[in-house]
């Protein structure tokens, strides 16, 4: 059985994901640190919740560790989604987006250009708010990834 991986730290779509994964037959791992509360999903049917430590990116590795081909990850992080795709797994942010191996590289470079920025002091502004179109959005997107995770690629 497929499964989908939801990075939920922040994620403003863990229970549509879970629904969703549900709906086509996966299962669904949610994954977080230590500062979030995943008991309401553990005790829901096909869904395991895994508490990680609260160091950087212990999170990312923890659905790494677990990820297989035609896996899929729900994640705001481009660099978790450029370790899914390069193990064969799709990739989706919060807000729809289907992460592509043919321009994850270039993704990357553009978020390292605005790390360095922000270390140098500039200013780089935060997301928009997030709206009822983007959860919809996301749904959408999400039900056309988990139909054919490999079509991401």
């Amino acid at each position: 059985m497929p499964t989908l991986f939801i990075d939920a730290d922040a994620c403003p779509v863990t229970r549509e994901a879970i629904q969703v994964a549900r709906e086509h037959g996966w299962s669904a791992v949610v994954v977080a640190n230590s500062t979030q509360n995943l008991d309401r999903y553990a005790s829901r049917r096909g869904v395991e919740a895994v508490q990680v430590s609260g160091g950087r990116d212990a999170a990312d590795f923890a659905v790494v560790e677990r990820l297989a081909a035609g896996d899929a990850v729900v994640t705001q992080d481009i660099g978790l989604a450029a370790m899914a795709l390069g193990k064969g797994a799709g990739a989706l942010s919060p807000r729809g987006r289907i992460f592509h191996l043919a321009t994850i590289d270039a993704e990357l470079a553009v978020r390292h250009a605005q790390a360095k920025l922000r270390r140098q002091g500039g200013r780089h502004g935060g997301p928009s708010k997030f709206t009822d179109e983007d959860r919809e959005h996301f749904i959408e997107q999400l039900e056309r990834l988990l139909r054919s995770p490999q079509a991401a690629q």
